[in-house]
């Protein structure tokens, strides 16, 4: 099952195709993209990861490039690539699991992904990254809304 990383954020997801496209010209590798954005390659990875999965990038070889898509999403308005993003995590975890709980709280989020095997979020630090992710690609694509308890996915 696809995922998005519990490291990766928007920001950094538009940083990197940014940075692909304007500096790059679209193609290069993992290593001198590390050196141009000054970041530790554990640190790109998961942005990288979560890219691909969402098929904006592709990695192959220690090379990446952006994808038709990716050059798509970076050239689209905010409304454009929300939407874009909403149809797109609804087939990666932890939003699966939020589509088909439909409400819920983080504890019973972080159960109901325990079961299904997806352990990334079962960290010391796991449920506040779950609550991020949830926030930051859920609430932001509009695929979610907080409540008073916890969230509910929005029809």
């Amino acid at each position: 099952m696809e995922i998005i990383e519990p490291d990766a954020r928007i920001a950094d997801l538009m940083g990197l195709l940014y940075t692909l496209v304007h500096v790059f010209h679209e193609r290069t590798d993992l290593y001198q993209l590390e050196k141009d954005m000054e970041v530790d390659i554990d640190d790109l990875m998961p942005i990288v990861y979560t890219a691909s999965n969402l098929g904006l990038v592709e990695i192959e070889q220690g090379d990446i490039w952006i994808t038709e898509k990716g050059k798509l999403f970076s050239k689209s308005g905010i409304s454009a690539r929300k939407s874009m993003l909403k149809s797109a995590i609804v087939n990666m975890e932890p939003f699966v699991t939020a589509v088909r709980m439909k409400e819920f709280e983080l504890k019973d989020i972080l159960e109901e992904l325990e079961k299904t095997g997806i352990n990334k979020y079962n960290t010391p630090a796991g449920v506040h990254n779950l609550e991020i992710t949830l926030i930051e690609w859920g609430i932001y694509s509009g695929l979610l809304k907080k409540t008073d308890d916890g969230f509910r996915v929005v029809p």
